[in-house]
């Protein structure tokens, strides 16, 4: 009868679907459907315009023999470097030191986490307005008679372009880390420390031996999201280069995008976000399959 029919749609194990079926219809429209679409675009020539063309695999061949990609690639293997030593190291370093202090410490924690609440476009004018070469930092010391750095925005050189915009991500992004090291930290039991204060144990050999083994998840969280993040990493470079100058700060997301907005190459556009999905389901699979291998990750 209706009656039942309505109490049985309406009973406990149903209720949950109901909430979340507004969630999955956007997910699908908004991620996985253009995903698949993306994919399909992958195997054909499209300009953006007019008649799709089946061209098989012929976009990710001529990936492999484009230079520009090959470039972007290599920055990006620079970039993903780059955020796994310093900004980690940083991090640790403070975060650890952040543990002794008892009074103001979420003063601290803001100061550290400020940057990254920043929206990315206020960072990077921040940056560009203290590089700047005539009103910047290194006009400042040109007028004071002290040519440590040369008057000329880092952005524009070709050398130091790509630093220059992982100094400033990394600036932005070090703070995150070191909440999230620091909140790890305070979960590790007191006793251990102080059994370590009793063997004579320095402050050393108290994160080396203590600290560092037991927030070994978090680490390792870390780890895996800078790997994963560094792939299509875009907007600071998009917004201080543009993957310039004389595409020296090029990435893949970058090249993705000029490819598909600039030429209209949406096929060839679409086997690179391929490659980059692929990539990110090798990286996510390399650490599920380690968890199930018994690693403590």
């Amino acid at each position: 009868s209706f009656f039942k029919l309505m109490k049985f749609l309406l009973s406990k194990q149903y209720i949950a679907w109901y909430f979340l079926v507004p969630v999955l219809i956007v997910h699908f429209l908004v991620v996985a459907l253009p995903s698949v679409l993306s994919l399909a675009l992958a195997l054909t020539d499209w300009n953006g315009f007019g008649k799709i063309n089946y061209v098989g695999l012929e976009n990710f061949y001529e990936l492999f023999d484009d230079r520009y990609f090959k470039k972007a690639v290599w920055h990006n293997i620079i970039w993903t470097c780059l955020f796994l030593t310093i900004p980690i190291a940083l991090a640790l370093t403070c975060a650890y030191l952040l543990t002794g202090i008892k009074r103001g410490q979420m003063i601290y924690r803001l100061c550290f986490f400020f940057p990254y609440m920043l929206a990315s476009i206020i960072s990077c004018q921040i940056w560009k307005f203290i590089f700047h070469p005539l009103y910047g930092f290194p006009a400042w010391l040109n007028s004071k008679s002290i040519d440590l750095i040369p008057a000329v925005s880092p952005f524009t050189i070709k050398e130091t372009s790509l630093y220059a915009v992982a100094f400033v991500d990394g600036w932005h992004f070090w703070g995150f880390l070191v909440v999230i090291y620091i909140t790890g930290m305070y979960q590790v039991d007191n006793s251990l420390y102080e059994a370590a204060d009793i063997e004579g144990a320095t402050k050393f050999q108290k994160f080396r031996f203590v600290t560092f083994p037991l927030i070994r998840p978090v680490f390792i969280f870390s780890l895996v999201i800078i790997i994963i993040w560094s792939i299509p990493t875009f907007d600071y470079i998009w917004i201080l280069t543009q993957g310039g100058p004389a595409y020296s700060s090029e990435v893949v997301a970058t090249n993705l995008y000029s490819q598909a907005f600039d030429r209209f190459n949406v096929g060839y556009s679409s086997a690179i976000g391929t490659l980059m999905c692929i990539y990110t389901i090798f990286i996510v699979s390399i650490f599920a399959i380690l968890r199930k291998l018994g690693w403590e990750i």
